[in-house]
């Protein structure tokens, strides 16, 4: 398994965080994925080490930006 974490910038509500967690969820090879607008924190799970870019665009697709922590 490995983690990898992100900072995320404008997430206001739970809809927002919710945006976050199923487009980076539909990453081939994520099993988990824990999100906080508080702190704007993002923490992806998966089989492998997924690609930063996958996720950058993922969080971009939410309307989100992002960044490797």
């Amino acid at each position: 398994m490995a983690t990898q974490n992100y900072t995320v910038t404008g997430m206001t509500c739970e809809h927002c965080e919710n945006a976050v967690r199923e487009e980076v969820g539909e990453i081939t090879g994520v099993t988990a994925v824990d999100v906080s607008r508080t702190d704007g924190h993002l923490t992806v799970t998966a089989d492998t080490e997924v690609a930063d870019a996958d996720v950058l665009a993922a969080v971009e697709e939410a309307g989100y930006t992002a960044e490797r922590a």
